[in-house]
């Protein structure tokens, strides 16, 4: 059940002691957490995952869909067969001419540079009829911001980062408010120990993902 965006301001307006939203204004409030969402990804793209299957264009490069921040992985061809990634320059060598090669329905390999996040290149090059398996990960699906003036109830629509990321949010949108107003005493400590509880806590969460992620084992029988 995604969390409701209502709910995470109205807990953070009950911590800045500013019922009224005056000092902080709840449209300025839902800019943190959309800020804070798009923070998220950018440390954890695995947050906004999404698994598709993706008509290619015809030729060697194609681009992620609209949506798409990162490339997660290409699994396959959705009328089955794997396909691996490759290093580009090793096809390059190899066959120099490649990008101009008639196209074909099924991809062998596909080529990645993180560089180029939202770019990703095809061996043999793709026809409109290839169609392949892929993750990436999306940019979030902003909350919608209130007239000026609205209160904390006026806030609809979910967060689209999962529920396990709500305090994560929470303490970003505080290190944004503390921060606006940094000049008054204690308020720049209080900052700065938000943004550092928001960094821990994604890195934290990124050891107990890891510890309980599947894992491959070279013991035992090889599968037939």
């Amino acid at each position: 059940m995604a969390l409701l965006a209502q709910s995470i301001v109205q807990r953070v307006v009950g911590t800045l002691q500013d019922t009224t939203s005056v000092r902080w204004p709840v449209a300025e409030l839902v800019r943190y957490l959309n800020d804070g969402q798009r923070e998220v990804i950018l440390y954890r793209p695995d947050a906004t995952i999404k698994n598709v299957s993706h008509t290619c264009v015809a030729g060697p490069k194609q681009s992620l869909p609209v949506d798409g921040a990162k490339l997660v992985d290409i699994v396959r061809n959705t009328s089955g067969g794997a396909i691996r990634q490759v290093p580009r320059e090793i096809i390059d060598a190899q066959t120099p001419n490649w990008y101009s090669l008639t196209g074909a329905d099924n991809v062998v390999h596909f080529m990645y540079d993180p560089r180029d996040a939202r770019v990703f290149y095809v061996y043999p090059p793709a026809t409109t009829n290839t169609s392949i398996e892929m993750s990436y990960s999306a940019y979030p699906t902003d909350v919608a911001e209130p007239a000026e003036g609205a209160d904390y109830t006026d806030v609809v629509g979910n967060l689209d980062v999962p529920d396990i990321y709500g305090n994560v949010i929470i303490d970003y949108m505080l290190y944004r408010a503390y921060t606006k107003d940094s000049e008054y005493a204690g308020n720049s400590q209080r900052a700065m120990a938000h943004y550092q509880a928001f960094a821990n806590a994604l890195g934290i969460e990124v050891q107990g993902t890891t510890s309980v992620a599947p894992k491959v084992t070279l013991s035992g029988p090889a599968v037939a």
